[in-house]
């Protein structure tokens, strides 16, 4: 296995960000070598990044035959847009090293828990804007992802938001418009790549209507979506499994453990093009 650590600096970036490889090794061995990758941002209500969604669930995206990077963004107090902004030099990362690592150039996903499920549906949505690809100093196709793999994500500012996730995120900047702009169900469009989203109907963190508000405008847009919604289950849950247990929670839930499973089958459909 390749591993190697890229910092990332970008405007309003925090020491500590970062981009952390982990790439399966070619070999002449294997029949396949060319790989998707899925980029990996850990939820923490973008005031830290957790270890429990970061480096343990890249190594089950990796058992699975995917190549896997981990992006450490900053938190608070960065605000919007620095951790949209190094989402994007990651992108840019992984397709400047994508024939060097044998990754699908067209097959990079985007995976986020949580805050980071917001920061990876913020890409989804926004990688087609002119404001973004201007700062990001790229053409927009670079930044855009071949799929979401939402993780009981952060959507909406209104009246279900995780509203310490918004107030950490905006900070001394907060307006009505910008938290209209960063609400990501009204940022739907036709251009939104297709999403795998898994959510729990008792999460007691962040309501399942985030799930909810985003998969009904993904259909109203036509944008392919895979979504799961458990009948039990809290917030966090990463893996599901005691190897992503916390110390003082308890996020085993054998009910969501198939999810893995689940967005492994969502992602090769992807790839070999049964879903568009």
């Amino acid at each position: 296995m390749i591993t190697e650590k890229f910092d990332i600096k970008v405007e309003g970036s925090l020491p500590g960000a970062a981009l952390y490889t982990y790439i399966i090794d070619y070999s002449a061995e294997l029949v396949v070598n060319e790989r998707p990758l899925i980029l990996l941002c850990p939820g923490g209500g973008y005031e830290w990044t957790s270890d429990r969604e970061a480096e343990i669930l890249a190594l089950q995206f990796l058992a699975m035959g995917f190549n896997a990077a981990v992006l450490r963004y900053s938190v608070a107090p960065a605000v919007f847009p620095t951790a949209l902004l190094e989402l994007c030099e990651a992108m840019k990362i992984v397709k400047e090293n994508a024939e060097k690592w044998h990754v699908l150039k067209d097959k990079i996903f985007v995976e986020g828990c949580s805050a980071g499920g917001h920061l990876a549906a913020s890409l989804g949505v926004f990688w087609n804007k002119k404001w973004l690809s201007e700062k990001a100093g790229v053409a927009n196709e670079v930044l855009k992802p071949a799929g979401m793999i939402l993780c009981y994500p952060v959507i909406t500012s209104g009246e279900y938001a995780h509203r310490g996730s918004f107030n950490a995120l905006l900070k001394g900047i907060e307006t009505e418009e910008l938290l209209e702009e960063v609400s990501l169900e009204k940022q739907v469009t036709t251009d939104t790549p297709p999403a795998f989203i898994w959510h729990t109907f008792t999460d007691d963190a962040v309501p399942v209507e985030n799930s909810i508000f985003f998969i009904t405008e993904l259909r109203k847009n036509k944008v392919n979506t895979e979504f799961h919604m458990y009948p039990v289950g809290g917030h966090g849950y990463s893996t599901a499994k005691l190897i992503t247990k916390s110390p003082h929670g308890n996020e085993i839930q054998v009910e969501c453990q198939n999810w893995l499973n689940q967005a492994e089958m969502w992602v090769n459909n992807v790839v070999n093009g049964n879903i568009k």
